[in-house]
């Protein structure tokens, strides 16, 4: 169930450095403020649909949402992890366009609603953020045509071996000599962004804590040796 929450302020919020808005005027940051609504949303809940129409966009305050697109068949593929900062759906809103995927909520979030008019009248009067915006769609389409590449270059065992490090760079805590990635997601999920069946996942995740690059503690994993993660996900390549 989602609820509403305390409108926190644009311009005290503190996942504002992360996003978009962070070099916005007061002035602009302000008329943002006013036209939002911070909704509190848990784990499992759909933010959006896949096909239906956009209204306005999301801006993460806190929490993580995965966004996927659904095979015929029923089965998901997740595009990417939203955190903190990270805007959703303006992609559809400015191609005018209907949501080419579903965001669910993967761990307890606060989500700001920007409707359409106040988005796209900050995006026409300020140049810069015009700018910002744009590089950023230029850099998700150059990552999707990374994914694209590894998935019909690379095998599973070096997308996996990726995927960690790229997990445990976004969501990583600190441990001695080791990172914990302090995100819990599924095996199903993890084989969702690899692209692959979950029993390829749950072995190579075995044979991987095998060769001690990893560490399972329950559904988190631990990363022991990310060079030699790196190494087989041929990061340096």
């Amino acid at each position: 169930m989602s609820n509403n929450s305390h409108n926190t302020p644009c311009e005290l919020c503190a996942s504002r450095k992360y996003s978009m808005f962070s070099d916005l005027s007061e002035q602009q940051v302000c008329t943002i403020s006013d036209h939002k609504n911070l909704i509190s949303h848990r784990k499992g809940q759909i933010l959006y649909y896949e096909g239906t129409k956009p209204l306005g966009i999301f801006c993460i305050n806190a929490g993580v949402v995965k966004v996927y697109k659904t095979a015929s068949n029923g089965k998901e593929q997740i595009v990417h992890l939203a955190q903190k900062g990270d805007f959703l759906g303006y992609a559809a809103l400015l191609g005018e366009e209907n949501y080419t995927n579903s965001a669910m909520i993967v761990e307890d979030a606060k989500i700001c609603f920007i409707p359409k008019e106040a988005f796209l009248n900050t995006l026409l009067s300020n140049t810069q953020f015009f700018k910002r915006v744009t590089k950023q769609l230029s850099h998700e389409l150059g990552i999707m045509e990374g994914k694209l590449t590894d998935a019909t270059q690379k095998s599973i065992r070096e997308r996996l071996a990726f995927v960690l490090l790229h997990l445990a760079s976004s969501y990583g805590v600190e441990g001695g000599d080791s990172k914990r990635i302090d995100l819990v997601l599924s095996r199903e999920e993890i084989a969702s962004i690899v692209g692959t069946a979950t029993e390829s996942i749950i072995r190579l995740l075995s044979e991987f804590k095998k060769d001690k690059l990893i560490e399972l503690e329950g559904k988190k994993i631990i990363i022991k040796d990310p060079r030699g993660l790196a190494r087989l996900s041929d990061f340096y390549a």
